[in-house]
């Protein structure tokens, strides 16, 4: 693992720069949005990372409530595919207003830190349809995923879920977007606990020194590019992945594949304490958005955690390749996660080249 991550890291740092192509930093600019990822700092002191860690008790984090995920606005229909579950809602149902910019068309497909995907009659063998079971098979998604924490700026306590994945300063989460912000305002006191069990804290408790999303969410929270990445200060001298390793991160890949989906549902019926996973093939939302959604039947909390392909249960280990962000109030058995295009390269891009303090 850590010569993939080294070899990776190389390969990025030798990438950087190129990962929004001129298209589409036209097409932002013309649109008034500013093609770079929106960023700013969250605790950029180690007293203030100091006070982040302190506040955040067992107590706190047990009784911190799930975060709510955002309702999806209307952006671009898509008509029904083969195997689509949304295929027998009638035409009605599928019809939407206003325009969205696709961003599955664009650049060309693009993976970076991860093992080998399993072979095809392997994952035939071993990957079940999961609507959401507790995760009991170990491997190194059990240390990368983890519960988020922080406070909203109405004053609660809220949790979501993240990822660590490999990058050049050993330091990044990816999350959801509402993770971060919401109602245009950013959350505080924001750590990521990795391997989070119950209460315990096995990989300790980590602060988010800087945070950065797509101008899409940032300027008017458009669901499809709802996602975001965290840096994570040092805890006692080392790196985030140096302690519970990276999962990788992929771009820009085909639709409609095997999925594995994980995260700390906290809303009934569950409690948040425990590492829940769905698994199946995705389809398009053919309703309201651009996303690709699984069976799943998560609740609150998860927002954030990982979507990956090429997911080996025998590792634990994959491809990150979409995030959990929303449900239908009408469809709660069914989760959502945002296409990662070259929105979501360039906001990866940028966080791992991003000081960790």
């Amino acid at each position: 693992m850590h010569r993939r991550v080294s070899l990776f890291s190389a390969l990025a740092l030798a990438l950087s720069g190129a990962l929004v192509p001129a298209g589409a930093a036209q097409a932002e600019a013309a649109n008034g949005l500013d093609p770079r990822p929106a960023r700013w700092t969250a605790a950029d002191s180690q007293s203030e990372r100091r006070t982040v860690a302190q506040y955040w008790t067992t107590r706190r984090m047990l009784a911190a409530q799930p975060l709510d995920s955002p309702a999806p606005r209307r952006t671009q229909s898509r008509g029904p595919s083969e195997g689509d579950p949304w295929a027998t809602r009638g035409a009605a149902a599928r019809s939407s207003t206003g325009t969205s910019r696709s961003s599955n068309t664009r650049g060309a497909a693009w993976s970076v830190g991860a093992t080998r995907p399993a072979t095809a009659a392997r994952q035939a063998a071993l990957v079940p349809n999961s609507p959401g079971l507790l995760w009991e098979d170990g491997g190194a998604v059990v240390r990368t995923t983890g519960r988020v924490f922080f406070t909203t700026a109405q004053g609660g306590n809220a949790s979501c879920s993240g990822s660590a994945v490999t990058s050049a300063n050993k330091s990044v989460v990816i999350t959801a977007g509402h993770c971060v912000k919401l109602n245009g305002a950013a959350h505080r006191n924001w750590v990521f606990v990795p391997a989070f069990d119950d209460g315990r804290r096995p990989f300790g408790t980590w602060v988010g020194s800087r945070m950065l999303t797509t101008q899409q969410w940032n300027a008017r929270e458009d669901i499809n590019f709802d996602l975001a990445a965290v840096v994570v200060a040092p805890l006692n001298g080392r790196a985030l992945t140096d302690v519970v390793g990276g999962q990788g991160v992929a771009f820009n890949q085909p639709r409609q594949r095997q999925m594995f989906a994980f995260g700390y549902p906290a809303a009934d019926p569950f409690d948040g304490s425990k590492l829940i996973y769905c698994s199946g093939r995705a389809f398009n939302d053919t309703v309201m958005t651009q996303d690709q959604g699984v069976r799943c039947n998560m609740t609150g909390g998860s927002s954030g955690g990982p979507w990956f392909q090429g997911f080996d249960e025998s590792t634990g280990q994959g491809w990150l390749n979409s995030v959990n962000s929303f449900t239908y109030n009408f469809a709660p058995n069914f989760m959502f996660g945002p296409f990662f295009g070259d929105e979501a390269m360039a906001v990866y891009q940028a966080a791992q080249n991003t000081d960790a303090l």
